[in-house]
């Protein structure tokens, strides 16, 4: 009788984690619905997105945009006009960024903003304003702390100001 008592202990033991697990990991399933990505007027890469799938036991997600990115940096005189030397600079370089969003009903939407590298150590002479002239991104990822990402097809250009 003894071994019998035991016997159903386990049995049940085993049909509860079983019951427990299965519903979270049927439950849980990352994925992006939609990512997409634009360039501002500013030259900032912003990623919007909408990710489902996490589940109803977390509250917010971590979410990342991340690219390759290309700006090209110039010296704008009182004018308005860029003189004919040849003071400008590409900074090509990785650029990320990200944020927590909140989570309802297993899934969040959200923006991010991620600016483009920086001049480094270009700078113009006096007289002279420093100026983001272009800026271009490619490989553009969106990743969730959950594990799913989602790529942005293409490169995004634009001119701000024409050197």
């Amino acid at each position: 009788m003894k071994r019998s008592g035991s016997l159903i202990l386990a049995v049940l033991a085993v049909i509860a984690l079983v019951a427990f697990a299965a519903p979270a990991a049927l439950a849980d399933s990352p994925h992006f619905i939609n990512a997409s990505a634009s360039i501002d007027n500013a030259g900032n890469l912003v990623c919007t997105f909408k990710e489902a799938g996490l589940g109803n036991t977390v509250s917010t997600e971590a979410v990342t945009c991340s690219a390759d990115a290309t700006a090209v940096y110039a010296c704008i005189n009182g004018g308005g006009n860029h003189p004919k030397a040849t003071n400008k600079a590409t900074v090509p370089g990785p650029v990320s960024g990200g944020d927590n969003f909140p989570v309802r009903n297993g899934s969040t939407t959200g923006s991010i903003t991620v600016p483009p590298p920086g001049p480094g150590s270009f700078s113009c002479p006096n007289g002279q304003d420093l100026v983001l002239a272009s800026v271009s991104y490619t490989n553009i990822v969106l990743a969730g702390s959950a594990g799913d990402t989602a790529n942005v097809p293409g490169t995004l250009s634009k001119t701000l100001v024409n050197v």
